[in-house]
């Protein structure tokens, strides 16, 4: 299938590994030039490297962090110099830390706030207005697959991300009518330093180890593995083709069936 993507420009946040870079390379490999953002300069330039020797969408990087306060004004500046302008945004966040709802006390709550919802929705505004006059857009937002079925331990994700549901449904509603679409990809267990750190702070609270805590989740996904972060971003650059442009306002969970919702 041809995605109809080639020559389009995506800025893709936190892919400086995991989940978002996933996203770039498989947009990249659909022709689209990617700017990759995250606060490891060093990670960024490889990834650009190993991005563009393959030859098809460019890709280049620039220094970012949701917790600055001057983030979205630094994104809006990098879109302009470097990619001349903006098709596609992939709005990707870090999670935060593991806890029950009795950690959730007011500063971490407005903290992650800040960085996982304030900051996607301020960018997402800002960069709206080009693609709302190009008659073309594609804004698709990660969260975790505990918008639907919440996760025992990640109280403060299953929070924040859930307010996002609300926003992306309401925002497409507003944007469809301008050739724009807004989605959002719910991953479940896909492998990466996300899953791992996960897993070993599950295993300190239950005083298990690592292997057990691993085996013990595994088990309760239908399809007996952890996901492939390829088969994650193939799924993103679907939804930010071009035949994709029916599809807006929806979730698209990548678990292997492990939830248990419709």
């Amino acid at each position: 299938m041809d995605f109809g993507i080639t020559g389009k420009r995506a800025l893709v946040l936190a892919s400086s590994r995991g989940l978002g870079l996933g996203i770039a390379e498989a947009l990249a490999a659909e022709g689209v030039n990617v700017l990759l953002v995250g606060r490891s300069g060093e990670k960024l330039a490889e990834n650009c490297k190993t991005i563009n020797a393959r030859g098809k969408g460019k890709a280049d990087w620039v220094w970012g962090d949701l917790s600055d306060d001057n983030f979205v004004e630094a994104m809006v500046d990098a879109v302009k110099e470097k990619l001349g302008g903006i098709d596609i945004l992939v709005n990707n966040t870090g999670g935060p830390t593991p806890g029950s709802t009795e950690d959730m006390n007011p500063d971490k709550l407005d903290s992650f706030f800040q960085s996982m919802v304030l900051r996607v929705i301020s960018l997402t505004n800002a960069l709206l207005p080009q693609m709302k006059q190009q008659g073309w857009g594609r804004i698709l937002t990660v969260a975790s697959s505990g918008v639907v079925e919440p996760i025992t331990n990640l109280a403060l994700s299953n929070t924040l991300r859930g307010a996002l549901v609300g926003w992306n449904k309401t925002l497409s509603n507003e944007v469809a009518g301008f050739g724009i679409t807004a989605n959002m990809l719910l991953p479940g267990r896909i492998h990466t330093d996300r899953i791992e750190e996960l897993d070993a702070a599950n295993a300190k609270r239950l005083g298990k180890s690592v292997e057990d805590v691993r085996e013990a989740s595994v088990k309760t996904i239908p399809a007996g593995r952890l996901g492939k972060v390829e088969e994650f971003g193939a799924a993103g650059a679907f939804l930010c083709s071009g035949p994709a442009s029916y599809i807006t306002g929806s979730m698209l969970r990548i678990d292997g069936g492990a939830a248990r919702s419709f």
